[in-house]
């Protein structure tokens, strides 16, 4: 493809550096809404995923981030912590020159770290959605540097926003809770899934009927807490009848730890992010 000779940025050009599956999701969700397919840019080496994307999307595909990074208004970088810092400080040269608006969806990796890779001086957000925006009902947490404008923030919300509602959190300390609820959170969800199937089968369901009992259950009482708006605990004391089959259920629970596993487990994930900004520094 050929790459444009002004270094100066075009308005509504996005340059995606990555194309895994929460790229895909981001630009699928940004074309689904009407989004000039032909403003976006995606990087990504692997050549069967840059295809698919310029075959399902009509995007721009190319195999270097500079060459996608050239003349876009805004960078989201979606590649592993691991090679985030050598894949900016190859982009740093570009990014002082064109000066965009920096997103990273990277767990793990600070502001403070993206913008000193980038050569400094640069807008930047840090952004956790997670794996529910494949479907387009994600939810991302956002934190900003002080150099991102009400402008570029609004940038940012918009285009996270094609695959679900954003929070914008005040203090990036708190961004590694955010990955360890949100961003991990599916994943914990998909266990409870998993337990509950084997424990119907265990009590004699048949192991389609456990798996679609369990799904529809789960889809129910997440529909629920999004549309009662009753907070969970309103919602549990509701279905819990003293004495009955529920609060049985709900004391083994208790009992166990739950809470407390509950607890560790978050702490764990909120943990492990602070470990990736100190590994990746």
């Amino acid at each position: 493809m050929t790459i444009p000779d002004s270094p100066l940025p075009i308005a509504g050009a996005i340059a995606f550096i990555g194309g895994g599956n929460m790229a895909r999701s981001l630009i699928g969700g940004l074309v689904a809404r009407s989004r000039d397919a032909t403003a976006i840019r995606v990087a990504e080496p692997v050549v069967a995923l840059r295809d698919g994307l310029h075959r399902d999307f009509g995007v721009a595909g190319f195999d270097q981030a500079a060459a996608a990074a050239q003349g876009a208004a805004v960078w989201l970088l979606a590649v592993k912590p691991q090679v985030m810092r050598a894949v900016c400080t190859e982009l740093a040269t570009l990014a002082q020159a064109q000066r965009p608006v920096v997103i990273s969806i990277a767990a793990g990796i600070t502001v403070t770290q993206l913008e000193r890779w980038l050569g400094g001086g640069l807008a930047v957000v840090r952004a956790m959605p997670n794996t529910p925006a494949l479907l387009g009902v994600g939810i991302t947490g956002l934190y900003a540097n002080p150099r991102t404008d009400t402008a570029q923030r609004d940038q940012a919300a918009a285009l996270l926003d094609a695959v679900g509602p954003t929070v914008w959190i005040d203090d990036e300390a708190q961004m590694d809770a955010v990955t360890a609820v949100s961003g991990s959170g599916p994943a914990y969800l998909f266990l409870l899934a998993e337990a509950m199937q084997a424990a119907g089968i265990a009590q004699g369901l048949p192991p389609q009927a456990a798996r679609a009992l369990v799904q529809q259950t789960l889809l129910g009482a997440a529909t629920m807490l999004t549309q009662l708006d009753e907070p969970a605990d309103v919602l549990r004391t509701r279905v819990t009848s003293p004495g009955g089959t529920t609060q049985a259920a709900v004391e083994s629970f208790e009992t166990g730890g739950f809470r407390a596993l509950v607890d560790r487990a978050i702490a764990a994930a909120t943990e492990r992010g602070r470990q990736l900004s100190a590994a990746n520094d």
